[in-house]
C-alpha cells in the first residue's frame, strides 16, 4: 500500500511512522524545521508503549510522490478548502482520502440516506469550496482516539490513545476500508472499521466540541477544567446540549456525560490542540467543532444556548488571534 501523509504533523508523522514500521510504502508531507528533522533523523515516536524511529520519505513536495493508494489527511479542517495544489498529484482514480479531523467533517451529509441527505453544511464547507478540492466520493472517516504532541522537529510524543475508527459515509464495510485497517493494525494500532461512524464522530466531538474552545477561552489543561466546579458545569452543559442535536440526527453516543468528563480527567494536564494552535499563533479549528453544531442545531430546531454563547465568545477570540 502506498501512503501518503499530507500534514505529517503530531497526529500525520505518528500515523505515518506506524504505517512504516509494517512495511506500508510512505511518504510524509511537511515544510519548516520538523521536514528538515525528518529528513534528517526519521520520525522519533516517544510513547509508553515503546519508542522507535522510522526513516520514511519526507518531502514539502507531493509531485515527488505521484498518485497513491491513500491520502492521510492530517491538515486542519480549515485549511482543506486551500490543499487543491498538494493534493492533486497525490490522487488517482480511485485514491481514497482518509481524513482525520476532529467535529463535523465536509462529507457528513454525502450518502446519509435520510431526509437531510445531501445537505452541505456551510460552516465546513462554504459554498462547496471543500467538496470541490475533496470528492466526497473518495472521503474516508476517521476518528481519533489518540492524543499526540510534538516536542520537537522531527519528535511526536505519544500520550495515549492508539484507536483511529474508520468508516464510509455511506455505512458499508469496504475493501479500501478494510485494507488501510489491516495496514494501522500490522503498525501497532487499533483501526476499527465502523459502519456507523457517524455515532464515533458525535462521541468525539463530545469532547472537543466543549474541551477546545473552554481551554483556549481559558488558558487550562484538561485536568484544570474538570477540576473546576464552575467550568465542569458549563462544559456538561455544552455537552447535554451537543447529545440532543445528535439525538435529532439518529445518532447514539452510548457514553455518559460523567464517563466522558472522567476520562477527560484521566488525561492528566494535557493541552488540547485548540490551546496548541492559540499559543502558536496558528489559527484556531472551531468552525467544524462548534459553528457546523450550532448550525445543526438550527436545522433540526434544538435549542443550544450554551453552545452559542460560547461560540460568539471563541469566534471572536479566533478573530483577535488570526489579525
Amino acid at each position: 500500500m502506498k501512503v501518503a501523509v499530507l500534514g505529517a504533523g503530531a497526529i500525520g508523522a505518528y500515523v505515518g511512522a506506524a504505517l512504516h514500521r509494517a512495511g506500508a510504502d510512505v511518504h510524509l508531507v511537511a515544510r519548516g524545521p520538523h521536514l528538515a528533522a525528518m529528513r534528517r533523523d526519521g520520525v522519533r515516536v516517544l510513547s509508553p508503549r515503546g519508542d522507535f524511529t522510522a526513516r520514511a520519505h519526507a518531502t514539502d513536495d507531493p509531485g515527488e510522490i505521484g498518485p497513491v493508494d491513500v491520502v492521510f489527511l492530517g491538515l486542519k479542517a480549515n485549511s482543506y478548502a486551500a490543499c487543491g495544489p498538494l493534493i492533486e498529484p497525490l490522487l488517482h482514480d480511485s485514491t481514497a482520502v482518509v481524513a482525520a479531523q476532529n467535529g463535523i467533517p465536509w462529507w457528513y451529509f454525502h450518502r446519509h440516506d435520510g431526509p437531510y441527505d445531501g445537505l452541505r453544511v456551510e460552516s465546513v464547507d462554504p459554498d462547496g469550496a471543500v467538496s470541490a478540492v475533496i470528492a466526497p466520493e473518495r472521503a474516508v472517516g476517521c476518528v481519533v482516539y489518540a492524543a499526540t504532541e510534538l516536542e520537537g522537529p522531527g519528535v511526536v510524543r505519544h500520550l495515549e490513545g492508539t484507536r483511529f475508527s474508520v468508516g464510509e459515509p455511506d455505512r458499508s464495510v469496504s475493501t479500501r476500508c478494510l485494507a488501510f485497517s489491516e495496514a494501522m493494525q500490522a503498525g501497532g494500532l487499533k483501526c476499527p472499521v465502523e459502519p456507523a461512524l457517524r455515532n464515533d464522530i458525535w462521541l468525539k466531538l463530545l469532547g472537543n466540541i466543549s474541551f477546545n474552545p473552554i481551554s483556549a477561552l481559558a488558558r487550562a489543561t484538561m485536568r484544570q477544567m474538570c477540576l473546576h466546579g464552575g467550568t465542569r458545569q458549563v462544559i456538561e452543559t455544552m455537552m447535554r446540549e451537543t447529545l440532543t442535536v445528535a439525538e435529532a440526527l439518529g445518532c447514539e453516543v452510548g457514553v455518559s456525560i460523567e464517563r466522558r468528563l472522567a476520562g477527560a480527567e484521566r488525561v492528566g494536564d494535557h493541552r488540547t490542540s485548540t490551546l496548541q494552535d492559540l499559543e502558536r499563533g496558528k489559527p484556531l479549528e472551531l468552525d467544524v467543532l462548534l459553528a457546523a453544531v450550532v448550525e445543526l442545531a438550527e436545522i433540526t430546531g434544538v435549542e443550544v444556548p450554551t453552545l452559542r454563547t460560547v461560540h460568539a465568545i471563541s469566534d471572536l477570540l479566533a478573530l483577535r488571534s488570526a489579525a
